[in-house]
């Protein structure tokens, strides 16, 4: 510690009452003070002050969005640090959204249309007294349809369903005819299960 410096004034001085000067007017070059209680701001200090705003604007935006996702369910938010491998693994595997295929089950009162593509002549009654035989009654004069198609030429026979809920009896409906392409279109919407008569149809034995 710096030895303070002393400016003694002179007995004259005094006497005379001129400027007096004591131990507190003279400040020695290596003390670092200004007046009795402030210092000169170190170098340093302005540094120390942006780190801790630093650090608080960080902590309130990683908190406030953290809060963000666990009010918000659609909004995710992660740190790359915090993610475990298997986490990592769970969000990358692919989702399968195919829908699990409805159980085939004969449905006998759904209206039918049955639809001849093919150029043999009779081929609807055909078909739909097969199924009505079979139990489905909605495929019977004056409950479905039985009409041409519009070509003759259909090489596949389809079944056809415009509700995803009639899914079901369609996939019975190919049970029953042991074949058949199964189409969801609203291509007949006055009918919840067409059948399609293609000219590789060909009437099961018994």
């Amino acid at each position: 510690m710096a030895t303070p410096t002393i400016d003694r004034a002179t007995e004259t001085d005094r006497a005379q009452g001129r400027n007096l000067r004591d131990r507190f007017d003279v400040v020695p070059d290596d003390l670092h003070r200004v007046g009795a209680h402030r210092a000169k701001a170190h170098w340093a200090r302005g540094l120390v002050n942006l780190a801790w705003a630093v650090g608080a604007i960080l902590v309130l935006s990683v908190g406030g969005l953290w809060g963000l996702s666990q009010i918000n369910s659609d909004f995710e938010f992660g740190l790359p640090f915090l993610s475990s491998p298997a986490e990592e693994d769970v969000a990358d595997a692919p989702v399968d959204d195919t829908p699990e295929a409805a159980e085939p089950m004969l449905d006998p009162n759904i209206v039918i249309t049955v639809l001849n593509g093919t150029p043999t002549s009779g081929m609807s009654n055909t078909v739909g007294d097969y199924l009505v035989a079979q139990g489905w009654n909605g495929a019977a004069f004056g409950v479905g349809a039985r009409v041409g198609a519009s070509s003759t030429e259909v090489e596949t026979t389809q079944v056809i369903y415009n509700n995803p809920d009639n899914e079901a009896a369609a996939r019975a409906m190919i049970e029953t005819l042991g074949m058949g392409e199964l189409v969801l279109a609203n291509t007949y919407p006055a009918s919840p299960l067409a059948v399609l008569v293609g000219n590789d149809f060909v009437l099961p034995a018994g």
